[in-house]
C-alpha cells in the first residue's frame, strides 16, 4: 500500500494484515474495529493525494451521498475518485500466509457435486511496498501462491497461501521483526529506500507469474530464471530447480560450418558481466509453457541473456515426458532481435510471434547505473508494418516441405502479441497443402510501454489506471485470430489476422479446455471488460467471454458493480471424452470496495444465462490477496501431470 493511500485504507478497510497495523502504528493511527457509515466524514472532506494522476479529475459527490463510503452509493459507481481507488486496491499488499487448510464460506450456490476432486494453483505478486520507502512494479512483487483445494462430494472448498521462499525473499524479509526491506531491484523497478545506484541485483526471480504441476510435483515460474520447486500439501519451498541444465544442441544445416560473426564476439564480451556482475542465469527460462495432452509431454522454452542487448536471438526447446526425462531439445538461431513471453506449438511446428525491440543506448546508460529501471535499457521497434511469424519444425527429420524456417511470416499487422490460447492445423487438401489457425492476444505497439504496464511509475511509485483505460480502445490488448495458408512446400501463400469472432473489446488471458491444446477446438474463454465503468471502461477486467469459433456466437457472464475478475481455468468434468464445453470454469473475483475475494465457479454451457454461476466462495478479509497472474488446474486423477 502506497504510504499516501494508508488513510483512505483504514476507514474503508479492517485492517487485519500485519501490514496495515504496522503502517498504521508508523504512523501513529489506531486502526478502528469498525466504523459505521453513519460516522465516516464526508468524502469530500476526505485527504486524497495532492499527486493523483491528471487524467484523474476528482469531483466530489453530492452531499446527500456523501456520509457513506462509496460502495453504499450507486451513484458513485462511476465516480473517478471511486475508480481511482478501487484500481490501487487490487495491488494491496499481503502479509499474510496460512500454511493450514481453511474451510471457505460458501456465499452463493453450492459446490456440484460432479466438480472433479482437485486443486487451483494461483500464484501472483504479493507485496508491492516495504518498511523503508521502496515501493517496486507489480511484476517484481514477491510471488505468493494461493492454492483452492475442491472437493464436490462433500462440497468444501480449502485455501491455502504461502509466500515463495525465494532467494530474493529471505533476503528481503526479516523472519524475526517480520519487516520488509526491497535489496533487488528487479527488471521494471527501481528502490528508492534501499542501494539504487550501483545496485547490481537486477535478475529478481519472485517466482510470481505461473504455476506447474508435472510428474508429481509442483513449481512456481517466473520470466527469467529456474522455477521453484514447491511441496504441494504444505506449499513450503524446496529450492531451485535447474530444469534445463544445459540440454540443448542448435539446430542447423547439417553441412553448414559454423560461423562467428560480430554478433558472436559481442556475446563473448557480455557474458562475463551479464552472468558474473548481474547473475544472470545463461538461459533463462520462459514463464509460459506447453502441455501435449496426445503425446504426454511437457514443453518449456528458453532464451540466451545476452541476446535481450544483440540484435539476434537463440530460442531453445525442451520436451520432456511424465517422469521429467528429456526428450529432446533443439536451439534455433534467429536473426532478429525479438522479446517472447508466449508462444504455441501443433503437431509439427513451434509457434513464436515476434515481438520487435531493439536496444535504447541512452535507457541502458541510465538502468546500469541504477538511475532507472534495467527494463529502459530496451524499447519497441515499430519500424516494420508487420509481425513475424517463425514456424519453427519441431521434428526436423519428419519436417513437411523444405521452407526455410529462418524466414518469417509476416502477418499483415504490426501487433505486439501477449497470450496465446491455442493454435492447431487443419487437414491438408488433396494438393498436400494445409493452414494453420493460432488463437491470441495482442494489442498496438503505439500503446505497450514496458515501464508503464499496469499503469505504473517507477519514479513517483503509483499506479495510474488512465494507461491501461486509453481512450483508443483498439490499441489495447484484444483476441484475434492468425490464419496461415502453407502450400505442400511449406511456403506461406496467405496469412490473414483478424477479431477472434468480431470481438474489439479489450480482452486478455485466453484459455481453453487442455485436452484440446494443440488441437483443433470450438471454444476460446477470456477476461474481458462490459465497459459499464466510465473511468474504468476497459480494465480491469469484469467479464467472462465464451467464443465459439465455429458458429461464431458469443456468451458472457459479468460479475457485480465495483468487482474485477483474473484469469479464467476451464476445468472438465469427469475423466475425458466428453464434449469439449462440458466443464466447469474458475475465476477470482476481486470486490475491492470491501477488500474481499471470491473463488467463482460457472456453468461452462450456461454462460451468458441467468443460472450460469454455480457457487462463490468466500476468502477471510485477513487473507485478501492482490491480483494474481496465471494459474492451473490439477484433477486429482491426473497424477501430477497435464489434464
Amino acid at each position: 500500500m502506497h504510504p499516501e493511500h494508508r488513510g483512505f485504507f483504514f476507514i474503508n478497510c479492517h485492517p487485519s494484515s500485519s501490514e496495515a497495523k504496522m503502517q498504521a502504528k508508523a504512523q501513529n493511527i489506531i486502526p478502528p474495529k469498525f466504523i459505521s457509515p453513519a460516522k465516516l466524514p464526508p468524502i469530500s472532506n476526505i485527504s486524497l493525494p495532492s499527486n493523483v494522476p491528471q487524467a484523474i479529475s476528482i469531483t466530489a459527490p453530492s452531499p446527500e451521498v456523501s456520509s457513506a463510503p462509496p460502495d453504499h452509493h450507486p451513484q458513485l459507481v462511476d465516480d473517478k475518485v471511486a475508480a481511482f481507488w478501487d484500481y490501487q486496491f487490487l495491488f494491496v499488499s499481503q502479509r499474510s500466509e496460512t500454511a493450514e487448510p481453511i474451510t471457505l464460506r460458501i456465499v452463493d450456490g453450492k459446490i456440484p457435486q460432479d466438480f472433479p476432486l482437485g486443486t487451483y494453483y494461483l500464484t501472483g505478486p504479493g507485496l508491492f511496498t516495504d518498511d523503508h520507502g521502496s515501493t517496486v512494479h507489480p511484476l517484481d512483487g514477491h510471488g505468493y501462491l494461493r492454492t483452492f483445494k475442491i472437493d464436490g462430494a462433500r462440497g468444501v472448498v480449502e485455501f491455502m497461501a504461502r509466500y515463495i521462499q525465494t532467494e530474493a525473499q529471505v533476503e528481503e524479509c526479516d523472519r524475526i521483526t517480520g519487516q520488509w526491506r526491497f535489496t533487488h531491484r528487479g527488471p521494471f523497478s527501481v528502490l528508492k529506500g534501499g542501494n539504487m545506484v550501483g545496485n547490481t541485483k537486477v535478475m529478481k526471480n519472485v517466482a510470481n507469474t505461473s504455476v506447474l504441476r508435472w510428474a508429481g510435483r509442483l513449481f512456481c515460474l517466473w520470466e527469467g530464471g529456474d522455477p521453484y520447486e514447491i511441496e504441494s500439501t504444505t506449499l513450503d519451498t524446496l529450492g531451485r530447480f535447474d530444469i534445463i541444465n544445459g540440454r540443448h544442441k542448435l539446430l542447423q544445416d547439417e553441412d553448414a560450418t559454423p560461423k562467428v560473426d560480430v554478433w558472436d564476439v559481442a556475446a563473448e564480451i557480455l557474458k562475463p558481466i551479464l552472468y558474473g556482475v548481474f547473475k544472470m542465469p545463461p538461459k533463462r527460462l520462459l514463464s509460459h509453457y506447453k502441455i501435449d495432452g496426445r503425446r504426454n509431454r511437457l514443453l518449456i522454452m528458453s532464451c540466451n541473456a545476452e541476446d535481450m542487448l544483440l540484435p539476434r536471438s537463440n530460442f531453445t526447446f525442451y520436451e520432456f515426458d511424465s517422469n521429467f526425462k528429456l526428450l529432446q531439445s533443439q536451439e534455433f538461431n534467429i536473426p532478429d532481435h525479438l522479446m517472447i513471453h508466449d508462444w504455441a506449438f501443433t503437431d509439427n511446428y513451434y509457434i513464436l510471434f515476434g515481438n520487435r525491440i531493439k536496444l535504447d543506448v541512452a535507457g541502458s546508460m541510465t538502468a546500469v547505473c541504477g538511475l532507472s529501471p534495467m527494463i529502459s535499457a530496451l524499447s519497441l521497434n515499430a519500424s516494420k508494418p508487420t509481425s513475424p511469424i517463425y514456424m519453427l519444425p519441431r521434428f526436423p527429420s519428419e519436417s513437411n516441405g523444405q521452407r526455410d524456417w529462418k524466414i518469417p511470416i509476416e502477418a499483415p499487422s504490426q501487433m505486439w502479441v501477449l497470450h496465446v490460447g491455442n493454435a492447431f492445423e487443419e487437414e491438408r487438401d488433396e494438393n498436400g497443402s494445409s493452414k494453420i489457425q493460432i488463437q491470441a492476444s495482442g494489442c498496438s505497439y503505439r500503446w505497450f510501454n514496458f515501464q508503464k504496464m499496469f499503469g505504473y511509475d517507477w519514479q513517483s511509485g503509483k499506479l495510474d489506471p488512465s494507461m491501461m483505460n486509453a481512450d483508443q480502445d483498439k490499441l489495447l490488448p484484444h483476441l484475434v485470430q492468425v490464419s496461415v495458408s502453407l502450400d505442400a512446400n511449406g511456403d506461406c501463400q496467405n496469412c490473414s489476422v483478424n477479431d477472434l469472432n468480431e470481438w474489439r473489446k479489450p480482452s486478455d488471458f485466453p484459455a481453453i479446455n487442455q485436452d484440446f491444446s494443440g488441437c483443433k477446438n470450438t471454444f476460446v474463454y477470456a477476461a474481458t471488460s462490459s465497459g459499464s465503468r466510465q473511468a474504468l471502461p476497459h480494465f480491469p477486467f469484469d467479464t467472462v467471454v465464451k467464443l465459439n469459433v465455429r458458429d461464431k456466437s458469443i456468451s458472457t457472464w459479468s460479475t457485480t458493480r465495483r468487482r474485477f475478475i483474473g484469469e479464467p481455468i476451464f476445468v472438465p468434468k469427469g475423466t475425458g471424452g466428453g464434449e469439449e464445453d462440458d466443464g466447469y470454469l474458475l475465476v477470482v473475483e476481486y470486490a475491492v470496495s470491501t477488500q474481499r475475494c471470491y473463488l467463482v465457479i460457472l456453468d461452462s454451457k450456461q454462460i451468458g444465462k441467468t443460472n450460469a454461476l454455480v457457487a462463490r466462495v468466500e476468502v477471510p478479509r485477513h487473507l485478501n490477496f492482490p491480483l494474481g497472474f496465471h494459474g492451473f488446474w490439477e484433477s486429482a486423477g491426473d497424477c501430477g501431470f497435464g489434464n
